[in-house]
């Protein structure tokens, strides 16, 4: 059998670090799938999140935001807990706030996607 030069190894090692990453990220994205479909409306907690909350239950976050009278920033990642102790309210006020916002969110019709912009001329 021929000894390898350095470049044959380089490729091998090039491409066992390519299937690694590509295993990695495989399987993170399997992972994260496999997760939110079994953590659908799920039941709103102290510890959630509001983005989390948001995800759950299929709501743009601003939507949820909105109910609580915050400012949607796209970094809070502070719990209803802390939330309702910085507004000086029970937590199980929040959480009404945010059932009754999911509830009238999906009662109203969503309006439709913006057109497509091509470029061109429509037909």
């Amino acid at each position: 059998m021929k000894k390898l030069a350095w470049r044959h190894w380089l490729l091998i090692g090039l491409f066992l670090v390519a299937l690694f990453a590509v295993g990695f990220f495989g399987f993170r994205a399997i992972r994260r799938a496999v997760y939110w479909s079994n953590h659908k409306d799920e039941q709103i907690k102290p510890w959630m999140s509001v983005r989390y909350v948001a995800h759950s239950y299929r709501v743009p976050p601003p939507v949820l935001f909105q109910a609580l009278g915050l400012e949607p920033t796209p970094r809070d990642k502070r719990p209803l807990r802390i939330i309702a102790r910085e507004q000086n309210r029970p937590v199980e006020v929040l959480i009404s706030k945010l059932d009754e916002a999911i509830k009238r969110f999906r009662q109203s019709p969503r309006p439709p996607p913006p057109p497509a912009t091509d470029g061109g001329t429509p037909p």
